[in-house]
């Protein structure tokens, strides 16, 4: 009698996330693992005809910000629209535990600031519902969700935990205060966290504008934090920086990496005041592999862009008093004020004037192109709006408000503001390609009214391997092995990533040919009425997380298999060592 499986994908173009050749095989599921590949004879309880697609292992997400959004909700969106099964929140040093009553306030400042969620939101969508990280875990556990999730223990709530204020303004740690951080962290990592996270960029500030409270966390204090990791016997690293001081940096990273023997990953891009730094971080990561250090830059496959509209938390028009003054007006009302000749020319003066900390931003229009319906993420200098407005003989503020107009006052612009300065990606596909490297800094869940890069899966697939015009391509094996089997395993998940029998059944079926993004959007749903931008895309037939079809041609189903993470996963596949 031939067992029935509980799904069976067939005749599909199957990519094992190794980077091999793909094969036409079916894929048999049974109890939330891939129990068969080639030719399947028993019938599926569910059946999903895969000729003409490609089928991939579902894609892995390891820089992501839902902390605050899996404690509201259970669809972590937009990430799950783009074929992620798996996410790791908590990066960058922030996140809501271990926490006190007495400091919910200050860490929805610093969330709101650094990640751009609205204060509202964090207040009205957060329970607090917990104090330490163990306690935060246990709230989640057991909740359903569209994907699975992993958390890591967040470097600003834990100082401002054991430091009070002295750790919210950056004082030194002391000795104790060390030790103390060090244990949480070691408890958080034991009680299923996958790693520690910190941030030393001061472009992360409060919602009032202090600098993050890990900004200038010592050598001895990271070190001693790692060091907690080492205890554990568990446990990543993951932390950014500006690298103003290159040499300091790297020696701390080495250190954190040697004296915990844990691995560690770095936010990296191109800077356009250094473009060419970002080389010598790959460079000393090169050398620090040499040595034996796990030593890895996370980087991403477009520029690092802010998305400007009408409704978005900055634009050339958030510089402007008179229009930051109808903001509460209906979109359609500010989009006919905005095409009354006299009002208009008032509010481009006050934008000329203005001296917002945003101008530099909201006003670079040599790195500020039109988004349209599908976006291109590769436009060419030419197409900036700097050079468009000398071509129109008008004022790129104009030509900024005349763009924004359109579509009812939809349009949309993108500022590239990382990995751009030389008016293409090729620096994104040097680090791309580097083999110290993994494919990150998407921030879902964060950043919710100025950037939509959840999106990066699908721009790897669309872009690199079928339709960039402006340079070297990428295979679409290669693609697919970045953000699956690689991307799982440089935060310890052996356990899925890759199509094979005894792996984890997360999935996706995508028509190749027809998969593009669209234009992202402004909604209005998260908590409070709170706004944040998504962005859709065609082309997934199916994702499915532990053998549940989560996603129909871009749709959710009923569907909900996807649970928290609890520490590092074993690969079902026996090692060398084992098997000798």
């Amino acid at each position: 009698m031939t067992l029935e499986m509980d799904l069976v994908i067939r005749g599909g173009q199957v990519f094992d996330g190794r980077g091999n050749t793909p094969r036409f095989v079916d894929i048999a599921v049974k109890d939330g693992v891939i129990t068969q590949i080639g030719e399947v004879a028993a019938n599926g309880i569910e059946e999903i005809d895969a000729k003409g697609k490609i089928v991939t292992p579902g894609f892995v997400d390891i820089h992501t910000h839902y902390d605050g959004q899996v404690t509201w909700g259970n669809r972590l969106s937009p990430s799950s629209a783009h074929g992620v099964t798996t996410c790791v929140m908590g990066n960058c040093g922030v996140g809501f535990a271990p926490c006190k009553a007495s400091d919910h306030e200050m860490l929805i400042k610093l969330m709101e600031g650094v990640e751009d969620i609205p204060g509202v939101v964090l207040t009205e969508g957060l329970s607090w519902d917990w104090e330490t990280l163990p306690e935060f875990l246990d709230n989640l556990d057991g909740k359903a969700f569209d994907m699975d999730f992993a958390a890591q223990v967040t470097h600003a709530p834990l100082r401002v935990y054991v430091m009070g204020q002295r750790g919210a303004d950056r004082e030194e740690a002391t000795d104790d205060e060390i030790e103390q951080m060090a244990r949480l962290a070691q408890e958080g990592v034991e009680a299923g966290a996958l790693g520690f996270t910190t941030s030393r960029t001061i472009n992360h500030r409060t919602s009032e504008g202090d600098p993050t409270p890990t900004l200038t966390a010592s050598k001895k204090e990271l070190v001693g934090i790692a060091k907690g990791l080492k205890r554990a016997g568990k446990g990543v690293l993951q932390l950014v920086s500006d690298f103003k001081d290159h040499d300091a940096e790297m020696d701390l990273m080495r250190s954190m990496a040697k004296e915990s023997g844990r691995p560690l990953s770095v936010s990296l891009a191109q800077n356009y005041k250094v473009p060419d730094s970002y080389r010598r971080v790959l460079s000393a990561l090169d050398q620090a592999q040499k040595e034996g250090l796990a030593m890895t830059a996370q980087v991403c496959g477009r520029a690092v862009g802010i998305v400007m509209g009408l409704d978005t938390s900055i634009s050339p028009l958030s510089l402007s008093k008179t229009y930051r003054d109808m903001n509460e007006l209906a979109l359609s009302k500010r989009v006919s004020k905005l095409r009354d000749a006299e009002l208009r020319g008032k509010i481009v003066k006050e934008i000329e004037n203005s001296e917002h900390a945003s101008r530099r931003m909201a006003l670079n229009f040599s790195h500020m192109f039109v988004l349209d319906n599908p976006p291109d993420y590769e436009q060419p200098p030419e197409q900036s709006i700097a050079q468009l407005a000398l071509t129109k003989n008008c004022h790129p503020i104009e030509l900024a408000i005349d763009v924004m107009l359109m579509d009812e006052g939809k349009g949309m612009l993108y500022m590239a503001f990382l990995n751009y300065a030389n008016g293409n990606l090729d620096p994104s596909l040097e680090m791309i390609k580097h083999p110290h490297t993994v494919m990150g800094l998407a921030d879902g869940g964060a950043h919710v009214g100025l950037i939509c890069d959840a999106s990066f899966p699908t721009t790897m697939l669309t872009h690199w391997t079928r339709d960039r015009t402006r340079g070297e391509k990428l295979s679409l094996a290669f693609a697919i092995q970045c953000y699956t089997k690689d991307n799982a395993e440089v935060v310890g998940l052996y356990d899925r990533g890759v199509l094979d029998v005894g792996y984890k059944a997360d999935i996706n079926v995508i028509d190749y040919k027809k998969l593009n993004l669209h234009r992202p959007e402004i909604v209005f749903d998260l908590p409070a009425g709170g706004k944040r931008l998504v962005q859709q895309a065609d082309g997934y037939s199916a994702t499915i997380v532990s053998g549940v079809v989560t996603y129909r041609d871009g749709q959710p189903t009923d569907n909900l298999p996807g649970r928290l993470i609890r520490g590092a996963k074993a690969s079902p596949v026996p090692s060398l060592d084992e098997i000798i």
